[in-house]
């Protein structure tokens, strides 16, 4: 029995060093989002003839809206490697200040109907380089709409757009596109022009 002694502690001592050089340490890795590759931005001018005009990015296609609600001079600013949409409505405001108001308020109800999911929402007025003044909303959080945005004359012409992503993506993974396309609304705004033509 004690020669078997020495045999049983080299046994255990073998085992133990087997299943304890088994075990490996894990440790989680931060959850990444895949590379997105976002082309340099070059601008043209929309091709239509609306009573507006301004340049979009090159890597986006501007088309006729084909909602059955849609009415004339309602764009879509779309972006095919991002599926980012900016969809955009056009209202001649008449000299009316009743319909001008109303507008306004529709625009801001519209960007309101995301508080629920919404982290904060921002509205603020820029200038533009040809003293238009634009309202730009910014949503942050978990919503379709990241970005929207209204430009008046408030006496004939009204302009909405609102920023769409179809995919049910987190902001976070979205963030460096919402960035890339709000500078190409932001340049939409500065370049914008009204033009005279019948409606």
């Amino acid at each position: 029995m004690r020669n078997n002694q020495p045999f049983t502690v080299l046994l255990l001592i073998s085992w133990v060093v087997a299943m304890t050089s088994c075990t490996k340490t894990y440790t989680p890795k931060p959850k990444g989002y895949n590379r997105i590759d976002l082309p340099v931005a070059e601008y043209e001018w929309i091709k239509d003839e609306h009573p507006y005009t301004f340049q979009h990015n090159k890597a986006s296609i501007v088309f006729d809206d084909t909602f059955n609600l849609y009415e004339p001079h309602w764009v879509h600013v779309y972006y095919p490697e991002f599926q980012a949409n900016i969809q955009i409505t056009y209202k001649n405001v008449l000299q009316d200040k009743k319909k001008f108001q109303e507008l306004v308020n529709d625009a801001i109800k519209l960007a309101g109907r995301h508080q629920v999911k919404a982290y904060s929402i921002e509205e603020s007025m820029i200038k533009t380089p040809s003293g238009k003044s634009a309202c730009v909303i910014e949503l942050t959080g978990d919503v379709p709409s990241h970005f929207q945005f209204y430009i008046t004359d408030t006496t004939k012409n009204f302009l909405r757009g609102a920023l769409y992503f179809p995919v049910a993506n987190k902001n976070d993974s979205l963030a460096p596109v919402i960035e890339y396309v709000k500078k190409d609304v932001i340049h939409l705004l500065n370049t914008l022009a009204w033009r005279e033509m019948k409606l």
